[in-house]
């Protein structure tokens, strides 16, 4: 039993994102946030949780990754679909009659992310930090939008579902998971400020944006997040 908790966590991280899928299909956004809420946080634990029991096995790195690619892999793209479809067509309350072709692209998403998962599965370098943007913060940036839509944060409504912003937005995203982009994670080995420097500042900073924009702030922290992570290269770049 003991070596099955972190797989049932992992599986609450799946079972809420194909809660999450339902709702933003339905247009119930907020629900949908809730859920992913608590599958993000699922996705956390399970692998601090797996650590803590020493119970890692391959059963669990399989099921997590089939797991992310539901809650961070689809989610994204039936996002920016539906905000795609919204901006199309007026005066509807849940999911279109009919299918919008005009929206399909935004789930080259959810296949760059699906490449994003198969390359960290196999991909050495990426034990302790991340190459690409990792599948959560595509989610998270995603759910920014929608939550911008849902509340018309600052008039910005008509802005997060026009095509011109985001057709731009899937291929940046597109690119950003399988670019050669070093990036750290936050994996804390220990909680000193030494060697986690960039971490706690992010955070702090995260924590800022949060409470000064509040739904607006998950796209601006990952934009910042991507920043933090070009600029490290180009520091590390300079060095050599």
């Amino acid at each position: 039993m003991k070596k099955n908790i972190p797989n049932i966590i992992t599986s609450i991280n799946l079972f809420c994102g194909c809660c999450a899928l339902a709702c933003i299909f339905y247009a119930r956004f907020y629900p949908a946030f809730l859920f992913l809420f608590v599958g993000a946080w699922a996705d956390y634990l399970d692998g601090l949780v797996a650590r803590s029991l020493k119970v890692k096995s391959e059963l669990g790195k399989q099921l997590d990754s089939l797991a992310d690619m539901v809650s961070f892999g689809v989610v994204p793209g039936a996002i920016v679909y539906m905000l795609l479809v919204r901006g199309m067509i007026k005066n509807f309350e849940s999911f279109p009659q009919y299918l919008i072709l005009a929206g399909l692209p935004a789930f080259l998403i959810t296949v760059f992310a699906a490449v994003r998962l198969a390359k960290f599965n196999i991909d050495t370098r990426q034990s302790e930090d991340f190459i690409g943007l990792n599948t959560p913060a595509c989610t998270i940036f995603t759910v920014g939008l929608m939550l911008m839509y849902h509340y018309d944060s600052y008039g910005l409504r008509a802005i997060v579902i026009s095509p011109w912003l985001l057709y731009p937005t899937i291929v940046v995203l597109s690119y950003l998971l399988i670019a050669e982009l070093p990036m750290f994670s936050f994996k804390f080995k220990n909680f000193k400020w030494a060697g986690n420097e960039l971490r706690f500042i992010f955070l702090i900073l995260a924590l800022l944006f949060l409470v000064a924009f509040k739904e607006v702030a998950l796209s601006l922290i990952i934009i910042m997040y991507v920043l933090f992570g070009v600029f490290g290269m180009m520091t590390a770049a300079k060095k050599i």
